[in-house]
């Protein structure tokens, strides 16, 4: 076709081709359903119960994680809740509501701690890595991993309680280091001594494991795991837990046990300090050395199989397992700690709430000597089974206590202290105050008294007619020969001539506080006193006739602090109570004693001893005390419940225990001379007799009070 040729109109239906005509489709015939079988009884039960169970699940499946999302809200919200709650980390580390005491011997050297120590708070960067592996490995090797519980513990923990024939919250407990820490924290509830009976009750209440704790323990530790990091929770855990002796937290406890910083511990001190963890009071070193160290073994393995530790370091701490300090070994000073403790200012001592050091009198070499030459006579010449007791005391002259022994049981702490705290009858251990009156007013070694039978008219009671231990009487004998051989008349003479209050003011002044006895009796130690005081009143003898106070603090301060809050040096002379003259003759008299008389048993090879031996009726109690020129000794023996002893008096076996002692004590030392005077010989001496009217001690007053008005 040309170009010229006309086209019509382009429609544009014409564009496209036409759609073919669409065809109605056919219906298919349904092919009649195939009539279901009949259902038997069977059938349809089982159809039911199916159905009901699957209703049941779903019904359950949507309460289920309905409650979960429920619950979860609520432990949210709770965790929430402790998180915003904790305080900053380091005002937790002590939570101590008493403070500590620490004493130290007279060198500066530690050897006894009271109430709860707290060393000082160390952190997961200055502690020794051994200790904080060994702590990791033994009480919770997922303690980095989990968010402050642990179910696979807490199941663990269950299983091996129902085993055992516990509960399931009984024994084990599965608690993560972290949950631990919230149970020191008695889960946010500080201590309140207006609520609580004692901070041991408290510790005791936040102890207690209920159902109910547990699960608030559950949401108070995942608090504390989104309020601090991991480190600071292990801070806080370190810093706190009790690991026996009083030691709050490892610093203390290295230093009670090991004698070194919780920073310096190996691998061996590490783990031992860490097996403390489940039971510090009974597996503390101190209690039982070789069963500690079996713990720490235990730990070893655990840090050896976690891989904190290499097998040659591992076997190198189970071939050298930790052992105590020479302080913590010795257990020194138990018996005058506790002496020190009761007799210093209260509100620094039993009741401190700060960390208190104090400097004491002890010499740990001295009190070594005490502890042992008190065994060695037990072992060595008491009959094995005997529950007879003794006590030992070393002081100088100034009153300064150098060794306490208050019972055969030295390694306690609390116990009865025989040496302070038992009262009992003198004895003749008493009669050196008749001799300082005698010789105070004027009397001589030399002058003589009558040893006749000679008897008393004591006011509301009989007649009372006194005999010597060996039943004889030897008429006229010097003074020096009375106090040898302690002849009871010449004793009971002198004190009824010399004037029976006087001597009872001389003891009195001399530092016997006990009540003493008013009738003739008095100067044959019917009165009852304590070792610490009779030893006490020996010291002011040996130290020219002045008064001495014991004591045993030197001085206290503040734990960080210079300069003492209290000082005490030299604080034991007191007054003077006789002449010095009377005290040096007095003193050779009482050398006679140990010399040829009554105290033989105590001599010692070089060495001048003065002392004096005391047995009491039925021989109940037994004494010797006795010093050289620089101790006095002081030793008693008896039976706690009074019954006589057998066979010793006090020239026996407490002599035994004095030598003994003081052969220790002196070993290697110059022989020191005693401060004594002999007597200078009278043609005539003075004889005085029980019978006499009082002219002679009349005189002798006379002379003492124109003595006093001339100011001599």
């Amino acid at each position: 076709m040309s170009n010229n040729q006309k086209r019509g109109p382009l429609v544009a239906d014409k564009r496209y081709s036409k759609p073919a005509p669409t065809k109605k489709p056919v219906k298919k015939k349904r092919k009649p359903a195939a009539r279901k079988p009949a259902r038997g009884p069977i059938s349809w039960l089982v159809a039911t119960i199916a159905g009901a169970v699957g209703f049941v699940l779903r019904l359950f499946w949507k309460l289920m994680w309905r409650g979960a999302v429920v619950l979860g809200l609520i432990v949210g919200i709770g965790v929430y809740y402790f998180a915003s709650q904790m305080p900053p980390m380091d005002t937790l580390v002590d939570g101590r509501a008493r403070g500590s005491v620490t004493m130290t011997d007279k060198t500066g050297a530690v050897y006894a701690w009271r109430g709860d120590q707290f060393g000082g708070m160390i952190t997961t960067d200055t502690v020794s890595r051994h200790l904080k592996n060994a702590v990791v490995a033994s009480e919770d090797k997922r303690f980095y991993r989990h968010i402050g519980i642990s179910p696979r513990g807490i199941a663990s923990a269950v299983r091996i309680n129902l085993r055992a024939g516990r509960g399931p919250l009984s024994g084990n407990g599965g608690s993560t280091i972290t949950q631990q820490v919230a149970k020191l924290l008695c889960l946010g509830v500080p201590y309140d001594p207006n609520t609580w009976d004692s901070e041991a009750a408290y510790e005791a209440d936040c102890r207690r494991t209920t159902l109910w704790r547990k699960v608030k323990e559950a949401v108070f530790a995942m608090g504390m795991e989104a309020a601090y990091t991991k480190d600071e929770i292990l801070t806080i855990y370190l810093n706190r837990a009790y690991l026996g002796a009083g030691s709050r937290g490892f610093e203390a406890a290295s230093q009670r046990y090991f004698g070194k910083s919780a920073a310096k511990v190996t691998p061996a001190e590490g783990a031992m300090l860490s097996s403390l963890l489940p039971a510090p009071t009974s597996r503390a070193p101190t209690r039982n050395l070789e069963r500690a160290q079996q713990y720490a073994a235990v730990v070893v393995g655990l840090m050896k199989t976690q891989g904190y530790l290499s097998q040659s370091a591992a076997d190198e701490a189970r071939a050298n397992p930790a052992t105590l300090s020479a302080a913590a070994e010795q257990k020194a000073g138990g018996y005058f700690a506790d002496w020190v403790m009761a007799s210093g200012p209260e509100f620094f001592t039993r009741n401190t709430t700060e960390d208190v050091i104090i400097r004491t009198t002890l010499d740990q070499r001295i009190q070594k000597a005490a502890e042992d030459g008190l065994q060695w006579v037990f072992d060595n010449k008491v009959r094995a089974g005997s529950e007879a007791q003794a006590a030992v005391i070393v002081m100088s002259a100034d009153g300064a206590v150098r060794a306490m022994v208050g019972g055969r049981d030295n390694t306690v702490t609390g116990a009865f202290n025989r040496a302070t705290q038992a009262k009992r009858q003198t004895g003749s251990a008493f009669k050196p105050f008749v001799y300082a009156t005698a010789l105070d007013l004027g009397m001589t070694p030399n002058d003589m008294v009558n040893d006749v039978a000679t008897c008393w008219n004591v006011r509301g009671s009989s007649e009372w007619c006194p005999k010597n231990y060996d039943k004889k009487f030897k008429g006229p004998v010097t003074l020096t020969q009375a106090i040898a051989e302690s002849r009871n008349i010449p004793a009971v003479v002198l004190s009824e001539q010399m004037g029976r209050e006087i001597v009872r003011n001389v003891a009195t002044d001399f530092g016997i506080e006990s009540d003493l006895a008013a009738g003739p009796a008095l100067a044959l130690g019917v009165s009852e006193s304590t070792l610490i005081e009779m030893t006490g009143a020996f010291a002011g003898i040996l130290n020219g006739g002045s008064s001495v106070t014991p004591y045993g603090l030197t001085d206290l301060r503040f734990q960080g602090d210079a300069e003492p809050l209290m000082d005490s040096s030299g604080a034991g002379i007191g007054e003077r109570v006789i002449q010095t003259t009377a005290a040096r003759e007095l003193t050779w008299m009482m050398a006679q004693v140990v010399q040829s008389g009554t105290g033989q048993r105590a001599k010692i090879d070089d060495w001048e001893i003065a002392g004096k031996s005391g047995t009491t009726q039925a021989a109940r109690d037994a004494w010797f005390i006795a010093f050289t020129g620089d101790y006095v000794t002081g030793v008693w023996m008896g039976y706690d419940d009074n019954r006589p002893l057998s066979g010793v008096t006090g020239g026996g076996l407490p002599a035994d225990i004095w030598r003994e002692t003081m052969t220790r004590v002196l070993a290697g030392q110059q022989p020191t001379p005693l401060p004594m005077q002999a007597p200078v010989a009278v043609a005539a001496p003075t004889i005085l007799e029980g019978e006499t009217d009082n002219i002679v001690a009349d005189q002798v007053l006379q002379d003492l009070l124109n003595s006093i008005l001339n100011g001599n």
